[in-house]
Formats: structure tokens, C-alpha cells, sequence
């Protein structure tokens, strides 16, 4: 599992939707210490005995919380493996102590996931391309944000370096990347306020030629079920 900002009980119930129980995991991986992202995380850990991976800026000020858990730190964002599967870290600018975001592979297909990051880089652009399928975010559009009722501090966070994607830079990363494996992507992390699902799609499907059969949207209340990647 890739982070877990739910209470068990909603964990447990978004696991059911998927035919899975929390006894199938075989740990949780974390992209950094937002409550979004880690709130839930020791809880279901230690609920199931799952251990935890994250780096050791994420677990910093964490260390009391994950005391009864085993958790794993990642070095120098060097590949690991769980279940085997390999897991590949790579660093991305946002307002985290010590954020990772990952590349899951199982030696034949490739699943890159990019859900917090206030811009792309090259080394993103080299670890996010010849995947199979991607998550992407796609947090907000400008025009809606710079007109929200957001207080400004937060606009300027969401809108900086190291806040969110919008869907236009979304987009500007999907096009730089080598897309010749890529089968489906997922538009995530999506504002509520800022943002709109086929505001989304129809950046990330301009770069698809028009393609919005491979584009998904992960809902926040229901996320997205099980796709296949050949």
C-alpha cells in the first residue's frame, strides 16, 4: 500500500471495494509526513503487523508514533523490495522534510506514481518515463485556484515550486516523457475546489492525441478500481 491518511475502519472498507483485506498487504510505503498521506499509516500498521517504509526525513518527529512498528528506513532513495515487487525512490520538490515518490516494477511492467510535487525535473522525467500505466497529479486549474476562497499563503503554496501540479504542467510532464510502453494513465489528487475531472482529462488526453480511453480519474471518495496493464 502507498500511504494511508484514513482511519483503519475507512482503510478496511476502501480495501473491501477492491476485494482486498488489510491480511493481503504485505507493508505500506510512504511518500512523506503530510496528514494526508501518514495519518493512518502506524494505526493500520500496527493493527496488521505490516511493516513500514519511508525515509528518514518523513519518520523524523515521527519516531514515537512508529516506536511499536517496524519501520524500515529508505537510504539515499536506493531500490528496495517488497513482495517482489522493486521499489524505486526518487526525490521531487515539495514542502516535506524528505519526500519520495516511487516506480514499481516486477521485472516485465512498470508503474510510475507522482502525487506531490510542485514541479518536474529531469531526474522525474527519466524515472517516470517507459512505465506501463502512471499516476499522475493533476491537483488543480490555475484560473480556479488564483480565484478560490483559499486564503493567498495557500494559493502561493499550492501554486509554488514545491506545492501541486496543475493540469497544464501535468500535461507539459506526461509529453517529456517516453511514452512507447505507457498503456494507461490516472489523473490523482485532485482538488475538490480547484478542479474539475474533465479539466484533467482533457489536458492529459492532449497529449494522448486525443486518446481519453487510457485516462482515468481517482476519485476522492472512491478513488479507482482495478485496471489491467498487459
Amino acid at each position: 500500500m502507498l500511504d494511508c491518511g484514513f482511519g483503519v475502519g475507512e482503510t478496511v472498507s476502501r480495501l473491501s471495494r477492491l476485494r482486498l483485506l488489510p491480511e493481503d498487504l504485505d507493508a505500506i510505503v510512504v511518500t512523506h509526513e503530510h496528514e494526508d498521506h501518514i495519518g493512518g499509516v502506524a494505526r493500520l500498521a500496527r493493527r496488521f503487523d505490516l511493516p513500514v517504509w519511508l525515509t528518514y526525513g518523513t519518520l523524523s518527529g515521527f519516531e514515537s508514533l512508529f516506536a511499536d512498528v517496524d519501520a524500515r528506513v529508505i537510504e539515499g532513495y536506493c531500490a528496495f523490495e517488497v513482495g517482489g515487487i522493486e521499489v524505486l525512490p526518487f526525490p521531487v520538490p515539495h514542502d516535506a522534510r524528505e519526500p519520495a515518490q516511487f516506480v514499481f516494477g516486477d521485472g516485465v511492467r512498470r508503474l510510475g506514481v507522482l502525487t506531490d510535487t510542485g514541479e518536474a525535473t529531469r531526474h522525474m522525467e527519466r524515472m517516470l518515463s517507459c512505465c506501463d500505466a502512471l499516476v499522475l497529479e493533476c491537483n488543480h486549474d490555475p484560473d480556479m485556484l488564483r480565484e478560490s476562497s483559499y486564503p493567498q499563503p495557500v494559493k502561493d503554496r499550492i501554486a509554488g515550486r514545491y506545492g501541486h501540479l496543475d493540469n497544464g504542467a501535468a500535461a507539459q510532464l506526461l509529453a517529456s516523457l517516453d511514452r512507447s510502453r505507457l498503456q494507461h494513465v490516472v489523473a490523482a489528487h485532485l482538488s475538490q475546489q480547484n478542479n474539475r475531472p474533465e479539466l484533467a482529462r482533457a489536458a492529459l488526453g492532449a497529449v494522448l492525441g486525443g486518446d481519453h480511453e487510457r485516462i482515468r480519474i481517482a476519485e476522492q471518495e472512491r478513488g479507482f478500481d482495478w485496471i489491467a496493464v498487459d
